[in-house]
């Protein structure tokens, strides 16, 4: 009796530990210097204004053998806009928009992604603006993983690339300034391309 309970739970220990658990998931960090958070904003309806952040962190879990994704949390820096016109750029991180003084940062976090197709996922999140939490949804595309040919003679680091996009309406936020004129757009497309290192 003894030596068949052993046995059963040996067999239980072996099934947990062959499992796709969680455990599997390898972190990996944004790569900075090839990250870009960007963002189109309709101009009086001529064209659409394109900016980005030029600061920008994250990090997620990522179990390559299941395409499982968790613990998603991308920050960037607001008083990081850039959209290529100096004047603009003031008045994006003023009170207006951004009010980078009170709120020095945007925050995407989500706690998982549906998988839509081979190397496609939905990832319902949470965007963090102006002091409001709100639901996100993005589209992304798993490009590709590999050994990557720029590191080191000691060591070539794991990266992982990915594209993903959303949009939201900025007045959902508080952000109101020239919507109801039609002036400067509401609905404002995210644009975020990365490559983040394994670690």
């Amino acid at each position: 009796m003894r030596h068949l309970v052993l046995s059963t739970f040996a067999l239980c220990a072996a099934l947990l530990a062959s499992s796709p658990a969680q455990a599997q998931a390898a972190r990996y960090e944004l790569d900075p210097d090839h990250t870009t958070v960007a963002f189109l904003v309709d101009h009086v309806g001529y064209a659409k204004v394109l900016g980005l952040f030029r600061s920008a962190r994250g990090s997620y879990k990522f179990d390559e053998a299941t395409a499982t994704l968790s613990e998603v949390r991308i920050e960037v820096e607001t008083a990081s806009v850039f959209s290529n016109q100096r004047k603009r750029d003031e008045h994006l991180k003023g009170p207006d928009f951004l009010n980078s003084g009170e709120f020095p940062r945007m925050v995407f976090t989500a706690g998982g992604a549906r998988r839509t197709g081979d190397r496609t996922f939905e990832i319902a999140g949470q965007l963090e603006l102006l002091g409001k939490s709100l639901p996100l949804t993005l589209q992304a595309t798993w490009n590709k993983s590999a050994e990557s040919p720029l590191g080191g003679p000691l060591r070539k680091p794991y990266v992982m690339g990915v594209s993903a996009r959303g949009s939201f309406k900025r007045s959902t936020y508080g952000m109101n300034y020239a919507v109801a004129n039609g002036w400067v757009g509401d609905e404002v497309p995210l644009i975020i391309e990365f490559e983040a290192v394994r670690q």
